[in-house]
């Protein structure tokens, strides 16, 4: 297994709101956004000419007590070799903070922007309330979330 420690300059965690006004709280647990991102992974390939890095085989990003899991994930490093630019994950991406997971066939991380967008077949479940979509588009730094593409919600009334 490779582990990795990257050091990032936006945070993986937030608070989300979907389209309609509806509020939606993703992850409950307060996060370091200058704690580093530890990757480990079954393979890792890098290309110095195109400044870029794929971990490959069950991967798993983790930053504090957030977590995202892939089949593969492409590490995209700035220009000038310091820092990270973006995460491209695909393959049964999950991300995962507290009790609330996210499910897509992919998630593109803009660490600049602090912009995740996770596409095809999105499952955001929190206990037993579930939504869907084909796209959400999660702004880490403002801690808001769209949800578009035939929004789908199962909401579970309350009980004892």
């Amino acid at each position: 297994m490779i582990v990795a420690a990257l050091a990032l300059t936006g945070p993986l965690t937030g608070t989300a709101s979907v389209a309609q006004g509806t509020s939606v709280a993703f992850g409950t647990l307060q996060q370091d956004p200058n704690a580093p991102v530890e990757l480990a992974a079954d393979q890792l390939a890098v290309d110095q000419a195109s400044g870029t890095a794929v971990f490959t085989g069950n991967v798993l990003i983790g930053q504090g007590e957030m977590r995202l899991s892939a089949a593969r994930v492409k590490v995209i490093y700035a220009e000038n070799q310091n820092g990270i630019e973006r995460l491209e994950a695909t393959g049964g991406v999950t991300l995962v903070s507290g009790q609330d997971a996210a499910e897509a066939a992919r998630a593109d991380y803009n660490i600049e922007s602090g912009v995740i967008v996770m596409t095809g077949d999105v499952l955001l479940t929190q206990g037993t309330n579930a939504l869907t979509a084909e796209r959400m588009t999660v702004n880490l730094e403002s801690g808001t979330a769209q949800m578009s593409g035939r929004v789908k919600s199962i909401l579970q009334p309350g009980g004892d």
